[in-house]
């Protein structure tokens, strides 16, 4: 018996002998010197092709005339994360649906799997240079928040969105679950890091705070809740957050901007995760002076939870 344990690279067409069969099992019938471990790890690491389409199930069923093929140096498939997508991609911006439970940047300098490292893993498993180009962070959206997000990939993209953020001519539109009956209104404050407690918040002294201005239209009722689309005028830290929770309606899932509600003896409604979601990200190109327009809908997380609320 031979002692390569090296399978070759050509293909296998499959015979009447194999039809119904698994993966692993075809593997196993050609290649002997290998353990059922061993071909399962071919399909599991993304070695293993059917018919030129990488096969990662080796319980999959086989039909006769299916070409097997095996590429050694095939890359590992990249992890599924639920929620992320790159939306646009040119030579200076690139757009990606954020995860909830996703940091946009590394705040700790050894953070990991923030936004940022799943771009640079879908492009390295896209066969491209994952760090030749640079990601710049031009705004960011919380870690417990979903949806839309950009970076600049050069420093003339850096510029441009920069100074399209800062003076608020972007087009930012999100969808929140808010407690409460939510009516349609708009919310201006002047917001501070830490207003006396430990937490961000407003102050009616406007030479110490931030100019936010947040325009809330309520959608739908739901069970104790309401179903709102929130435009930022302005963008700032929590910004709709802490103006829907002073209004004394906290974000469902909120567990930050809640001790007001506590104070009065209410509890906050709980959930898996906070009910903000990004759908809507609109600006002209930095570069090109093209008209970008996008717009994600919630993911599946947000609209399990938006489903339990209905009336």
């Amino acid at each position: 018996m031979s002692t390569d344990r090296t399978p070759p690279s050509g293909g296998f067409t499959l015979d009447e002998a194999d039809a119904g069969t698994t993966i692993a099992a075809c593997l196993r019938r050609r290649l002997p010197d290998r353990s059922w471990n061993d071909v399962r790890r071919l399909c599991e690491s993304g070695k293993v092709r059917v018919d030129g389409v990488v096969a990662t199930d080796p319980a999959a069923r086989m039909r006769t005339g299916q070409t097997l093929s095996i590429e050694m140096n095939a890359p590992r498939p990249r992890p599924v994360v639920a929620g992320f997508g790159i939306v646009h991609d040119d030579a200076h911006v690139v757009v990606i649906e954020k995860p909830s439970g996703i940091s946009s940047v590394p705040y700790e300098r050894k953070e990991t799997g923030t936004a940022m490292d799943l771009i640079r893993d879908a492009w390295r498993h896209g066969g491209r240079r994952a760090t030749a180009t640079p990601l710049y962070v031009v705004h960011r959206i919380d870690k417990d928040t979903s949806g839309l997000l950009c970076f600049a990939k050069t420093r003339l993209g850096e510029r441009g969105l920069h100074r399209i953020f800062q003076r608020h001519e972007a087009t930012r539109e999100y969808l929140a679950v808010a407690e409460g009956d939510v009516t349609s209104r708009r919310l201006e404050s002047y917001l501070i890091a830490d207003r006396g407690d430990g937490i961000r918040g407003s102050t009616r002294h406007r030479d110490q705070g931030q100019h936010a201005v947040t325009h809330v239209t309520a959608e739908r009722r739901l069970r104790g809740a309401t179903l709102c689309r929130v435009r930022l005028e302005t963008g700032r830290t929590h910004q709709i957050r802490i103006h829907l929770s002073e209004a004394g309606h906290p974000l469902v899932g909120e567990t930050v901007y809640v001790r007001d509600l506590l104070r009065e003896g209410r509890q906050p409604m709980t959930a898996e995760r906070l009910m903000l979601h990004a759908a809507t990200l609109g600006f002209v190109h930095p570069v090109t002076g093209e008209r970008l327009d996008f717009r994600c809908e919630p993911p599946a997380d947000f609209n399990a939870i938006l489903r339990r609320l209905e009336p």
